[in-house]
């Protein structure tokens, strides 16, 4: 048998076991010495209330590091077992894998669903409805137009650049009304991100009186970023299309991708290191410029995690909207006949106002669900990453009401629990 210490048969008597740092050799195990006795009883006193020890029947072991024992066996590497980290809501309060982000993302809308849901359903309606307004009444006149002149061999310069101007409107216009989609329900589900973290209720009443002040900041900061990654890539297209304008058409197309491809890569860097300044601002009230420096300083070190969190998320999200879109796209097509065909096409300047509300019910319903999946993953991200580095989750257990709560690797560079410097 093995005796090593921390280690009794399973089934043995107290007397069976030696009583280890005391016994001489050849003492016999079931006559402890009175000084042996008087050590045990000290020993008896410093244990770990019922419960910690799995010591049925047996004496508890002493409170030496059992070394593992060669080749395996009961005493291999036994140690005392670790707390779990406290679950007040919708995630552990330590740092998160990749799978427990999306899980958590996912739970805060299965927890949340009257909320979440719903503050996501009222903001799809509104967005796609402008969206398919614009669609019906302003650009579906221009739209086979500027195909038809781009198409044109004997087009001139300034038609093709009206076309692709209005081109480049409607797309504008739609993409705009996306991202002002996207930032009220940012705002708003990054609140209840926060609440459902410490396993709290929040309203959309709630939720809305405490985004609400943000807005702005929050609309300013989300199309700044989208402002920055533009002029960077304009940036690094520049000298070629200088060049071209020189009179060297090849090499100054040549050199445009070149340096468009490159600037592409510089702004997807910037992107990923922008992508936690929403949640830093609406949950540390910063500002535009402050939130951008702190989400700058929370990536750092952590680029390809966030972006492959972030990629997932995307991917994630385009799944489920092409689960939905796809079918309610093709009723459409079915419902509007050939027009619709025509139309998305490009052979066609006008489409059917019930083509168009049919493609923008399903807008709704993607919508309403893919917008909690991406503001979640985001907020949960920027809570693992403050985990990892300034042991949020102490003082998010301390505000849970959490006792004794107790957390592992975090903190490399920030000695305050919590803090929200910027610097």
């Amino acid at each position: 048998m093995n005796d090593s210490p921390g280690w009794a048969p399973p089934g043995s008597s107290p007397s069976d076991e030696p009583d280890h740092g005391a016994q001489q050799q050849g003492e016999p195990a079931d006559q402890p010495a009175p000084e042996q006795r008087a050590w045990g009883e000290q020993w008896a006193r410093r244990q770990p209330p019922p419960g910690r020890w799995a010591t049925t029947g047996r004496r508890t072991p002493p409170p030496v590091p059992p070394a593992p024992a060669p080749g395996g066996g009961w005493g291999a590497g036994r140690r005392q077992p670790t707390a779990p980290a406290p679950r007040p809501g919708v995630i552990p309060l330590r740092p998160l894998g990749v799978s427990e982000i999306l899980d958590g993302a996912v739970a805060i809308m299965r927890t949340h669903w009257r909320t979440v849901l719903g503050t996501s359903l009222i903001v799809s309606i509104v967005t796609q409805g402008l969206i398919t307004a614009a669609t019906g009444l302003w650009f579906n006149d221009g739209s086979g137009n500027a195909s038809n002149v781009l198409d044109d061999p004997d087009a001139t310069v300034d038609q093709a650049l009206r076309a692709v101007g209005d081109s480049l409107g409607e797309s504008g216009a739609t993409m705009l009304l996306g991202v002002l989609g996207t930032i009220v329900t940012t705002a708003l589900l990054t609140v209840v991100a926060a609440r459902a973290v410490l396993g709290r209720n929040v309203s959309a009443g709630e939720a809305w009186a405490g985004a609400r002040p943000h807005l702005l900041q929050l609309c300013g900061l989300l199309l700044l970023i989208p402002a920055i990654a533009a002029a960077v890539i304009a940036a690094g297209m520049t000298p070629g299309l200088l060049l071209a304008a020189a009179g060297v058409p090849s090499e100054g197309a040549a050199l445009a991708s070149l340096g468009g491809l490159a600037a592409a890569c510089v702004a997807a860097w910037l992107w990923v290191r922008f992508s936690l300044a929403a949640p830093a601002l609406m949950l540390e009230k910063q500002g535009i410029i402050k939130a951008l420096r702190r989400s700058f300083k929370l990536v750092r070190g952590a680029w390809g995690r966030v972006f492959g969190v972030q990629l997932l998320a995307v991917v994630l999200v385009f799944i489920v909207g092409a689960i939905i879109e796809i079918p309610t796209s093709l009723v459409a097509m079915v419902i509007g006949g050939d027009n619709a065909m025509d139309w998305l096409s490009g052979e066609s300047v006008s489409v059917g106002w019930t083509f168009l509300i049919v493609v923008g019910v399903g807008g709704v319903i993607s919508s309403t669900i893919t917008f909690p999946i991406s503001a979640g993953v985001t907020a949960l991200l920027y809570m693992d990453q403050r985990i990892r580095r300034e042991a949020l989750d102490l003082e998010l257990a301390r505000a849970a009401g959490v006792p004794g709560d107790s957390a592992e690797g975090h903190g490399e560079d920030q000695p305050t629990v919590g803090s929200t410097s910027s610097n």
